[in-house]
């Protein structure tokens, strides 16, 4: 058994490739798209990841356009997505900067977490040991729910 890729549906693909590619740094590997089923695929790769998603042998994160309109609730119901990263201060940061909430903090150096356009929970792991606690982010209070 080999890990592919996960699926989410999404409610607005630019604004969904905004979130990802923009602004967390995902790289879009492949597109489909499908009259009959009138439905749009997107598939990306981390940027550690892209060299071999394009050998097609890394997991990938596939984004599910349906053309017609659909209401999607429960986004938390799915779990979540986690990418490992090189600085969880610096990456939380760069999301903050860019108008990301941080719904829970890296108050421990190690694990973040942030919500989609579309309420998808994704958790940022620091990569290696956690790194020393530091503010402002030892003392940040959660924001909603992840």
């Amino acid at each position: 058994m080999e890990y592919l890729h996960t699926m989410v549906r999404v409610s607005d693909l630019d604004e969904s490739l905004d979130f990802y590619c923009n602004k967390l740094g995902m790289v879009e590997i492949n597109r489909r798209e499908s009259e009959n089923g009138r439905f749009t695929l997107v598939f990306l790769a981390a940027p550690g990841d892209v060299e071999r998603a394009r050998k097609d042998r890394a997991p990938l994160l596939e984004l599910t356009w349906n053309w017609d309109p659909e209401t999607y609730t429960g986004g938390r119901n799915f779990g979540h997505l986690a990418y490992r990263v090189d600085d969880i201060y610096a990456t939380c940061q760069r999301l903050m900067d860019a108008g990301i909430t941080i719904n829970r903090p890296p108050r421990d150096g190690r694990m973040a977490f942030i919500r989609s356009p579309d309420g998808i929970s994704i958790e940022l792991l620091q990569a290696g040991d956690a790194l020393p606690e530091q503010e402002p982010w030892a003392s940040m209070n959660n924001t909603g729910t992840w």
